[in-house]
């Protein structure tokens, strides 16, 4: 039934990119990508691939409002650069890595926000969002190096993009590099905004008396600013609780590949990637001591 599904989705069209007018009417181009399932027709003027445009057929629900996070995907941006730093002192072309580093800088920048069209509700793993990934990439750096997208060459998504790697340790990687930046750069900073804009209440309300309540009647009296000065207390103590996640966040699942044993990788390679990671985010991030549990988190 999937597969029938499937075959429905296949378009043959013109590699053209952009859009062309008949008698008044834009007609969207497509290009043709290829996977193991065979060809399928994507839009030309964007930069995923196959198993993308599959994956938006298979679980075409809820798009305006579950979309994958962009956080995540912009945490992959983070991941795939450091994989392709590490993978160039490994071997990789250094053009290709170069391509690579420069497309995943454009994601982590927002430029490419438009390619990333799929939704939370996907296959085990999140395999699609990590292949929508790996596809953008490797076209936006098969555009860079002046090849012709879709051909999977000099930049292919698997080969190059994901080298080393496999959706079930990058995802939960990606999932906690997300965490990581949005804690610090977002939740952190507007709880202690907020924290020192009650601090500032409650010592301005310090003169004003009120009665307290208990049992639904009242009680004896206390400031306005001894209440706002609870609401201070307990702000603190949550950025505390948040701030003592963060050790077990930095771990990362990198370097387990497919089931936690880091098969098909190298020696020393979440390490390496995690010491890339540390440069672009400032955080210090490293490799999780236990991979099975990592894939699992």
């Amino acid at each position: 039934m999937v597969l029938g599904f499937i075959g429905a989705c296949s378009l043959r069209a013109t590699a053209r990119r952009g859009a062309r007018h008949i008698h008044g009417t834009v007609v969207a181009m497509k290009r043709i990508e290829k996977d193991t399932f065979g060809e399928i027709g994507v839009p030309a003027d964007r930069y995923w691939g196959a198993q993308t445009q599959r994956s938006i057929g298979n679980f075409d629900i809820c798009r305006d409002t579950d979309r994958m996070p962009i956080a995540v995907v912009r945490a992959f941006g983070h991941l795939k650069r450091a994989a392709a730093v590490v993978n160039k002192d490994l071997g990789m072309d250094p053009k290709v890595s170069a391509a690579i580093v420069e497309a995943s800088d454009e994601l982590i920048a927002g430029k490419l926000d438009d390619n990333f069209p799929l939704v939370v509700w996907q296959t085990g793993s999140g395999t699609q969002t990590n292949m929508n990934v790996n596809e953008v990439l490797s076209n936006r750096g098969i555009e860079i190096l002046g090849g012709q997208m879709g051909s999977k060459n000099p930049v292919h998504p698997n080969d190059h993009v994901n080298k080393s790697q496999s959706s079930n340790d990058t995802f939960p990687t990606a999932m906690h590099i997300a965490t990581a930046i949005e804690i610090q750069e977002h939740l952190i900073p507007s709880l202690t905004a907020l924290t020192d804009a009650l601090d500032k209440k409650a010592t301005e309300f310090r003169d004003i008396i009120k009665i307290g309540r208990t049992h639904c009647q009242d009680a004896v009296p206390l400031t306005v600013g001894q209440e706002f000065s609870a609401y201070v207390q307990q702000l603190r103590y949550g950025v505390e609780r948040v701030q003592g996640t963060l050790p077990r966040v930095y771990n990362l699942a990198i370097g387990g590949t497919a089931v936690g044993t880091g098969l098909n990788t190298y020696t020393g390679f979440s390490e390496r990637i995690c010491e890339e990671l540390e440069k672009t985010t400032k955080l210090p991030f490293v490799p999780a001591p236990n991979k099975f549990e990592a894939l699992a988190a």
